[in-house]
């Protein structure tokens, strides 16, 4: 059927005796610009643009950034990178199965942008020892991420251990991270950070051998080290997901725990007391560095390692499938049919209709953008949040007639794209037009599996020429996620 919109909206005439129905390709369909990956690939980002390298510190895995690969491509030995963190980038470089990235000083996190560096573009943000507070915008950044599918690693150190002397340490800054954002700041993690310096010790891991963080493919967990750290304290009233895996001697329960894991939302969360188990001895000249990755009273490095794989959502197995475990088949758009009317999607007046100028597919209401004759611009969108391992489809069936009678010059066009929570575009799928006009319905399918983990809007965007009218027509969309 070919209908025409008049204004105001939605009193319709047919045009009796007129179809033109040229059928073709879409003027265009693009691939995903979003956060697609191999399925294999685990992609870390470490932190260094809050002070990591401050004083004595040199929390990096290599010189090299934003790619640790400029320094040594393939490398072998932790001194191949250049950092106090080397051993662990090069073991993870070295496993297969891991892209790294830093982030480098002078840049800010950020979550939904087009920067490489977006946290869109990863699975797990590692925080070695930040120096530098972060601000409003960082932490919601980081706490989307996680809510939606992110690994978030925390590393602490004792009270007091302001390298830069701003007034704030590694302590107050996680703490303030955890209970001073927009996102959630009623204890999200269920534990805070205790304002303490222990001097040394050997925290022991619980008993647990189905614990993927202690019993990983990186190896068996038995004891860390502190040389100057803290401890958390566990709140599991306020988040039950909270656990302490390696506790100060003496301690147990809720107290003393010096390393623990969480979850918040669709992401994983961990925490450690200390920043010297990390560190491996060897950095940039004129720092002071002590070796505790090698301590051979601890088992740093597998922690460190299996914590790493776990929170890039592989269980613990080093390069493994990078799935967060089985997804619930399910429909995410909430009134895909439109049989409710103007609900749940956002839209211009009038394009979720029951108009009997254009015919719904299934049911009596549909999406009519366009069709006017006039310049006008209509929009349909609604946000969903894609659940981090899960395979995502987006489908809809599309209808389009028009008056226009040319077979070269799209001057009407209908736009899919999907955007991130800042509004900022992150693909065109596809774009249609008046060459694409054709009698009834065809569904039209796309593949959204690169953003799971995140929370993405669905857009429609039908724009029309100032004479004859284009009709688009939508209706029975999905999201479909298994």
């Amino acid at each position: 059927m070919l209908g025409i919109r008049t204004s105001p909206r939605r009193l319709t005439t047919a045009l009796a005796g007129f179809a033109l129905l040229v059928a073709g390709a879409a003027l265009q369909v693009g691939t995903a610009a979003g956060p697609a990956h191999a399925a294999t690939t685990h992609r870390i980002l470490f932190d260094n643009a809050h002070a990591e390298t401050a004083g004595n510190a040199d929390w990096i895995i290599s010189t090299s950034q934003p790619d640790p690969l400029g320094q040594d491509s393939s490398p072998s030995a932790e001194t191949d990178w250049t950092g106090a963190l080397s051993s662990w980038g090069v073991a993870l470089q070295k496993a297969g199965g891991y892209s790294l990235k830093t982030l480098p000083s002078g840049s800010s996190l950020s979550y939904g942008g087009s920067s490489t560096t977006d946290l869109s573009n990863f699975d797990t943000l590692v925080l070695p020892e930040p120096n530098t507070l972060f601000t409003s915008a960082e932490k919601t950044a980081i706490m989307n991420f996680v809510k939606n599918g992110g690994g978030l690693f925390m590393i602490s150190d004792h009270n007091g251990s302001d390298r830069n002397n701003d007034g704030a340490d590694s302590v107050k800054i996680l703490n303030d991270l955890m209970t001073n954002n927009t996102v959630d700041s009623t204890d999200p993690f269920g534990f805070s950070i205790d304002v303490q310096n222990i001097s040394s010790g050997y925290p022991a891991a619980i008993s647990d051998s189905t614990d993927p963080v202690l019993h990983g493919s990186f190896g068996t967990v038995t004891k860390s080290l502190i040389a100057s750290g803290t401890t958390a304290t566990l709140k599991p009233s306020d988040n039950p997901a909270v656990k302490g895996l390696l506790y100060r001697s003496g301690y147990s329960g809720n107290t003393g725990a010096f390393f623990a894991t969480s979850t918040f939302g669709s992401g994983r969360v961990a925490f450690w007391g200390d920043s010297s188990p990390i560190d491996d001895g060897t950095g940039q000249s004129g720092n002071t560095l002590y070796d505790g990755w090698n301590d051979t009273g601890a088992t740093n490095a597998a922690l460190a390692l299996n914590a790493t794989a776990w929170l890039a959502g592989s269980g613990g197995s080093g390069g493994g499938d990078g799935g967060s475990g089985t997804c619930t088949a399910a429909q995410l758009l909430r009134n895909n049919g439109f049989e409710s009317g103007n609900t749940t999607w956002s839209a211009t007046s009038g394009v979720i209709t029951n108009s009997s100028g254009e015919a719904a597919r299934t049911g009596s209401y549909y999406a009519w953008l366009g069709g006017t004759g006039t310049a006008v611009t209509d929009t349909l969108s609604q946000s969903v949040t894609i659940p981090s391992g899960c395979s995502a489809t987006l489908s809809f069936y599309l209808h389009i007639d028009t008056a226009e009678t040319t077979t070269s010059t799209a001057y009407d066009t209908l736009k899919v794209q999907v955007l991130n929570s800042s509004g900022t575009v992150l693909s065109t799928p596809a774009t249609y037009s008046n060459l694409n006009a054709a009698a009834g319905y065809t569904q039209r399918s796309f593949d959204l599996s690169g953003y799971a983990g995140q929370t993405v809007t669905v857009k429609f965007t039908g724009t029309e020429g100032s004479k004859l009218q284009t009709s688009f027509v939508v209706d029975d969309t999905a999201v479909n996620v298994s």
